[in-house]
């Protein structure tokens, strides 16, 4: 520890906080809200669209919680632009932004993971409650509005906050796509001023401390959840 010198980090601080951990931040931000929505759609048509649609989403959700991450990354990133040309009509591949290809990625792969949390919480809902709710002269859009999917997301809300807070570990694989993240932007101070180990040890404490943070937050919500 004598040997180490961690002035890399305080020279770089402000470079390494706003411009890489922001980053992170706002693609965990927007892939999990994004995620959570399209998680819901999926769940809905899992457990009330037709049989064909019911089999679609089940085949695509297992499917992608079923590879790696870093794979998923690699087929939007290298094969969107083949996709996006054939749609435009383009003869030659059209070059997506590597921000949207993450954003993308991200959102499309936690939507599957946000779909089974949805699903699980809305069949713990008892039947009584739509039951009441259609007496009510509710019909089967607005019971499922007002009443089954409110109820199904604070009931798994704690479950729906620790997969954000494994979003944004996961968001530092987007060092692959050469986007500067939190991790990206300590990568490439450490190589520029010789100082791997006092980095990353920077960057492991940082996320610690954050995802810590998060968890004591989750643990008091479903203590207070508990409560009503």
């Amino acid at each position: 520890m004598n040997t180490m010198n961690f002035s890399a980090i305080t020279s770089n601080l402000s470079y390494l906080m706003i411009d890489g951990f922001s980053l992170t931040i706002k693609l965990t931000v927007l892939c999990a809200l994004t995620g959570l929505v399209l998680g819901t759609v999926l769940a809905v048509i899992r457990l009330y669209g037709p049989r064909w649609t019911q089999t679609l989403v089940a085949s695509y959700v297992n499917l992608v919680r079923s590879i790696p991450l870093i794979l998923v990354i690699f087929w939007v990133y290298f094969l969107s632009p083949y996709v996006v040309g054939w749609v435009v009509g383009s003869a030659n591949p059209v070059q997506v932004n590597a921000y949207v290809s993450a954003f993308v990625t991200f959102s499309l792969f936690e939507a599957c993971y946000y779909c089974e949390i949805i699903r699980a919480g809305v069949l713990a809902v008892p039947n009584g409650q739509a039951s009441a709710a259609r007496a009510l002269g509710l019909n089967g859009v607005q019971v499922l509005a007002s009443v089954i999917l409110p109820q199904a997301v604070r009931h798994t809300a704690p479950i729906l906050i620790l997969q954000a807070i494994v979003l944004f570990q996961d968001v530092s694989l987007v060092y692959v796509l050469s986007l500067t993240d939190f991790v990206g932007a300590a990568t490439q101070i450490a190589q520029q001023q010789n100082s791997m180990v006092e980095m990353y040890v920077f960057v492991a404490l940082v996320y610690f401390i954050t995802c810590f943070l998060c968890t004591k937050g989750v643990r008091r919500l479903q203590l207070r959840l508990a409560t009503h």
